[in-house]
């Protein structure tokens, strides 16, 4: 697994978190959403966020590094369930499993070829605008360094 789809793969939990189990609150996180840059993930990323899966999301991220781009797509039914991750619509042996735990919370647990190797808690701002994605990677499967990070998503 490449470095950008391990990125990608750790951003995957900031979507589950926007899913809401409550009809009002059910379309809050469709749309996109947009990583804030850190001192330790440069380059672009952008999240589409769409219903799919009989209640779940597909979540989409768009990825621009320098001039290398990829797209990340997981089809989550977002109950824990493990769904594939596709690197520009190709299995990579990666997968996660996102569970909504509330209207504002979701973890994820990701596994490269059935090994879990990392681990992600969500939450979502209560007005629906900012998603805080907290990462622990204890291995560096696909690129990903091992150690604890905190992501920034942003609606569009």
């Amino acid at each position: 697994m490449t470095p950008t789809k391990a990125m990608i793969l750790a951003c995957g939990i900031a979507i589950l978190v926007l899913a809401s189990g409550r009809p009002l609150h059910a379309q809050v996180e469709i749309g996109t959403w947009v990583r804030q840059d850190t001192a330790l993930k440069a380059g672009t990323m952008t999240m589409d966020v769409e219903e799919c899966c009989h209640g779940g999301r597909r979540l989409t991220y768009h990825i621009l590094m320098g001039e290398t781009a990829a797209q990340i797509t997981v089809d989550s039914p977002f109950d824990g369930t493990e769904a594939p991750v596709l690197v520009n619509g190709k299995p990579t042996g990666e997968t996660m499993a996102i569970k909504r735990v509330d209207a504002h919370h979701a973890s994820t647990v990701v596994k490269m070829n059935g090994a879990p190797f990392g681990t992600s808690e969500a939450t979502l701002s209560a007005d629906g605008k900012t998603l805080t994605v907290h990462n622990d990677f204890s291995g560096s499967a696909g690129g990903q360094q091992a150690g604890k990070t905190t992501e920034i998503w942003v609606k569009k």
